[in-house]
């Protein structure tokens, strides 16, 4: 398998900068996953490398240095997400580890925890509750000062605040449902790129398979109720007639 690499963004409003972005190590074997979170992470200034399997996980850890390693527990052949994390654990590797596991149960948290994991995000799960667990485990554990990109987001008069999950249109506060907030910083995290349906589906929730897309055009047409001045012409989330949506900046 050829090991994922993203380089480092230096332009763009989600972009970090140089001191503040981190090295990410991403290990699952879900391709689509990975795409997403390289993708996602890149546009916000960190460097991502992602890896399918387990042995190519403990090579890279033990040989470069990561900031934070994004680790599914369920690999398929070869070590698993527990061995991978009780071997770095057993090399004297401190490195903040964060398990990715579609398993929902307690046991199965605690196990992760035993071999050596800082916290668990249960699939699946939506980019701003990752970016919020990584801030919180590097604020345990020391690393980076709990840098996570930009909390603030600003296109036009809409501001997008992660931190304290709030939006403000022309400066007056406007309240989101979960999905809406989810869908809108999506968009405004690189604004004027093209996101599909299928895309937009996996920031939400982290996956798209058993999500409709229409569900998309659904929570589209509830933000330009409360953001667009006009939502019968919209100027901020525009439609691409075939294509998706992208945040305009009028």
């Amino acid at each position: 398998m050829v090991t994922e690499r993203s380089s480092q963004l230096t332009q763009g409003a989600g972009a970090a900068e140089s001191d503040a972005s981190l090295s990410i190590l991403v290990v699952d074997d879900e391709s689509d996953l990975r795409e997403m979170l390289m993708r996602s992470f890149s546009r916000e200034g960190h460097r991502v490398t992602a890896v399918s399997n387990g042995r190519e996980a403990i090579d890279l850890a033990g040989a470069e240095h990561f900031d934070i390693v994004l680790l599914d527990i369920a690999l398929g052949p070869g070590p698993d997400g527990y061995e991978v994390c009780r071997t770095l654990r057993a090399r004297r590797n401190v490195v903040p580890i964060i398990m990715l596991t579609a398993l929902d149960s307690e046991a199965d948290a605690v196990l992760g925890l035993e071999a050596g994991g800082d916290d668990y995000v249960t699939k699946p799960f939506g980019l701003a509750e990752l970016r919020s667990r990584i801030r919180a485990v590097l604020r345990r554990t020391g690393t980076r000062g709990g840098t996570m990109g930009s909390d603030m987001l600003t296109v036009g008069a809409i501001t997008l605040d992660r931190s304290r999950r709030e939006v403000t249109f022309e400066g007056q506060p406007v309240r989101l449902t979960f999905s809406e907030f989810e869908l809108l910083d999506a968009l405004m995290a690189d604004p004027g790129r093209l996101l599909n349906r299928q895309e937009l589906l996996r920031a939400i929730w982290g996956d798209s398979a058993y999500r409709d897309p229409r569900a998309i055009d659904v929570h589209i047409r509830h933000l330009r109720e409360k953001l667009e001045p006009e939502p019968d012409k919209p100027k901020y989330i525009v439609t691409v007639r075939g294509a998706g949506y992208r945040l305009g900046n009028p």
